[in-house]
C-alpha cells in the first residue's frame, strides 16, 4: 500500500475507517451465516416431510415466514433508531435506520413474492384484496416510500428528521398487518396463536432454523450496508 492510500484509511492517529472497524467486530458472523443457510436448506426441503394437502408448495412456508419475520424486525430497528436519533441526534442511529430499511425492504420483497407464489398454487390467483395480504403490500409501500424520502432529500439533517418521523409513523402498520387475521375474515392461513392450527414437529423445527438462519442473515447484510456507508463517508471526507 503507497503512502497515500494509507493515509486515507489512516486518519486520526493512524485508526482505521469506520467500515473497516465493523467488519472486524464479528468475524465469525459470515461463517456461521453460511453454515446456518447450509442447516436451513437441509430442514427446510429434506428433514421437514412433505406437507399432505399441499405438497411440496408448503416448503414455500420455510422461506415466506421468516421473511416476514426479518421485515417486522427490519421495521422495529428502524422505529427505534428513529427514536434514538429524534432525542440524541446520533448519527449512529440514522444509518442504522437506514441500513435496516434497505435490508427490510429486500425481505418484505421476498415475502411478497413467495406469497403469491403460494397463492397461485393454492388458491389459483396469485393476488387478491385480503386483508393481510393488502395490509402487508402497505407495509412494503412504506418501506420504499421510506427509501426513497432519503434518496431525495439533498441536506444530512432533514433528511434525518424527516426520515426519522416517517420511520416511526410507519411502524404503526406492522402490528396492523401482524393482527389483521384475528381483526377481519382472512384467506391467509393462520397457524399460531388463538384459532390457529399448528404444526407438527419437524414442521416447527424447520420454521424456527430458518428464523434464526434469516436472522443471521439480517444481521449480515445490515452490518454490509453500514460498512459500505461508512467508507462512502470515509471518501467523501477526504474529497472535502
Amino acid at each position: 500500500m503507497n503512502s497515500q492510500s494509507t493515509s486515507q484509511l489512516d486518519r486520526a492517529g493512524g485508526q482505521a475507517p469506520a467500515g473497516k472497524n465493523i467488519r472486524r467486530k464479528w468475524p465469525i458472523l459470515g461463517p456461521l451465516t453460511l453454515v446456518s443457510l447450509i442447516v436451513f436448506v437441509y430442514f427446510a426441503f429434506f428433514f421437514a416431510p412433505e406437507d399432505a394437502e399441499q405438497g411440496q408448495t408448503q416448503r414455500i412456508f420455510y422461506i415466506h415466514v421468516p421473511s416476514a419475520w426479518i421485515s417486522f424486525v427490519g421495521f422495529a430497528v428502524v422505529f427505534a433508531s428513529s427514536i434514538t436519533y429524534l432525542t440524541k441526534r446520533s448519527q449512529k442511529a440514522d444509518r442504522l435506520a437506514e441500513a435496516s430499511a434497505t435490508i427490510g425492504l429486500l425481505f418484505t420483497t421476498v415475502v411478497l413474492v413467495t406469497g403469491m407464489m403460494w397463492g397461485r398454487a393454492i388458491w389459483g390467483v396469485y393476488w387478491t384484496w385480503d386483508p393481510r395480504l393488502t395490509s402487508y403490500l402497505v407495509l412494503w409501500l412504506l418501506y420504499l416510500a421510506y427509501i426513497a424520502l432519503r434518496a431525495y432529500i439533498p441536506d444530512p439533517a432533514r433528511k434525518a428528521r424527516f426520515s426519522a418521523i416517517l420511520g416511526i409513523i410507519a411502524f404503526l402498520d406492522v402490528p396492523i398487518v401482524y393482527l389483521s387475521v384475528l381483526w377481519w375474515r382472512t384467506l391467509h392461513p393462520h397457524v399460531f396463536g388463538p384459532g390457529g392450527g399448528g404444526m407438527p414437529g419437524q414442521m416447527l423445527a424447520a420454521m424456527f432454523v430458518g428464523l434464526f438462519t434469516f436472522t443471521l442473515v439480517f444481521i449480515y447484510l445490515v452490518r454490509l450496508r453500514l460498512q459500505v456507508g461508512a467508507l462512502t463517508d470515509a471518501v467523501e471526507e477526504d474529497q472535502s
